[in-house]
């Protein structure tokens, strides 16, 4: 690490190399070249005003032919602009609404990985010409917070032969999340916007007695993950009675933070972290992102870590919980499409299943609503749709969670599956869903 840089035979301190380096983001986008592969981190680290500068080029036709890595979409990149389609391609990790457009309308590629994985294929196959990303105010020592998102910052910075930063003083300073560092960027802007926050999802008598079940099975001292949606929400609302919870999660959530501001989660009885909330990013409301900053009891680690089986799997009782487009007799999750057509990426939901069905004592949810498109399709089906990608495998699936029960996975024979995801189907499809059990040889009792 470089503490100062030589300029003009003298040595600029921190302060002057940030005024040398201060740009516009468009004399920012005068940087990048035709055919650059290029990326930021995920969900609030996409810097817009460096986006934005770099699309109107793209369009005014001066660069063409850049791919453009993303991982949850907050607003449209460039890489997913119908604008912009044939001048740049996007690369999806994990699709929001505009990634899941984009790869719909052949605009973007898309990246097969786990999370915990990202870091290493990073590192292993990927060279970036240019990192962008937003950050936090430079602090009295030259350093810049990654803030809100650590997961693969670490790994893209170490890859990338540029770095642009648009320094946002609503960005949260995470104390121990990834920092850079003056020395190491090739300009930087300036761009104050609010940060987006991720709107709270309205409640409903499904999602509120799915999150009445699963937190039934929550003992106290359990260490939590769960996504982002209804269903978690609801869980983490029906959790407030609770003592002595642990959070160890890929997302920091709006309902996580209520659950320490109560009381209900303290991080006591963790084995590693004691005391310390951990998550690789965080997405919500202005309530977490306040949460987050200068807060040393955050942890904000990259997802190699935070996702890794091994080190979920030293946490007692940890209990996952996630979503699911469809599931099958044989248990088998997809929650990335429907048949051919693209939802999103597999993310961490094999990391956290994974790593909780090896903690002690650990549980692992698979939980949606019995039905979808207005109740007239049934989430359990015999076999998946053609095409359909499998997330979580039949080997590791541990619980699968209904707004009527619960179906156990683990430890079932593939009849004994079967019943039990029948007894959890919507009731006007059992009988249907039994006679093709029966009639493939599914259940033979």
């Amino acid at each position: 690490m470089r503490w100062n840089q030589l300029i003009g035979g003298g040595f600029l301190n921190h302060k002057q190399l940030y005024q040398q380096k201060l740009q516009t983001s468009l004399e920012i986008a005068q940087h990048f070249q035709s055919g650059w592969i290029c990326a930021s981190d995920n969900a609030l680290a996409a810097p817009p005003g460096i986006y934005k500068a770099i699309g109107d080029r793209v369009r005014a036709g001066e660069i063409e032919g850049l791919k453009v890595h993303g991982f949850l979409d907050l607003f449209k990149l460039p890489g997913y602009d119908e604008t912009l389609k044939g001048k740049i391609t996007g690369v999806s990790w994990f699709s929001g609404s505009n990634g899941r457009k984009a790869v719909a309308n052949g605009m973007a590629d898309i990246m097969p990985i786990h999370y915990r994985d990202g870091p290493r294929v990073i590192e292993k196959f990927i060279e970036f010409d240019a990192f962008s990303t937003r950050v936090s105010p430079m602090d009295k020592h030259g350093y810049f917070s990654s803030g809100c998102s650590a997961s693969l910052t670490p790994a893209m910075l170490s890859k990338a032969k540029r770095v642009f930063l648009e320094v946002n003083e609503h960005m949260p300073r995470a104390l121990s999340g990834p920092t850079i560092h003056i020395s190491q960027v090739n300009a930087l802007c300036e761009n104050h916007e609010p940060l987006l926050t991720f709107p709270e999802v309205k409640a409903d008598d499904i999602s509120i007695a799915i999150g009445k079940i699963i937190a039934a099975e929550i003992a106290d001292g359990s260490t939590l993950q769960f996504g982002i949606g209804a269903i978690p929400d609801e869980v983490a609302k029906a959790l407030k009675d609770k003592k002595n919870l642990g959070i160890h999660t890929e997302m920091l959530t709006d309902g996580m933070v209520e659950l320490i501001e109560c009381g209900a989660v303290n991080n006591s009885l963790k084995p590693i972290h004691q005391g310390k909330t951990v998550a690789t990013f965080a997405l919500g409301s202005k309530r977490i992102y306040d949460y987050v900053d200068d807060n040393p009891a955050v942890l904000m680690l990259p997802a190699d870590y935070t996702n890794d089986p091994a080190v979920i799997a030293k946490h007692p009782n940890f209990v996952s919980v996630n979503a699911a487009v469809e599931v099958d007799f044989y248990g088998q999750v997809s929650a990335e499409s429907v048949g051919t057509r693209h939802i999103s990426g597999s993310g961490g939901q094999a990391d956290f299943v994974r790593g909780a069905i090896q903690s002690p004592g650990g549980k692992s949810f698979i939980a949606f609503p019995s039905t979808t498109k207005g109740g007239t399709v049934s989430r359990i089906s015999p076999v998946l749709k053609p095409g359909s990608i499998v997330t979580t495998f039949k080997n590791e699936v541990d619980f699968i969670v209904t707004e009527y029960g619960i179906a156990q996975m683990r430890g079932c024979t593939l009849g004994e599956r079967a019943k039990q995801l029948i007894a959890i189907a919507h009731p006007k499809f059992r009988e249907e869903l039994t006679l093709a059990a029966r009639e493939q040889n599914v259940m033979i009792d």
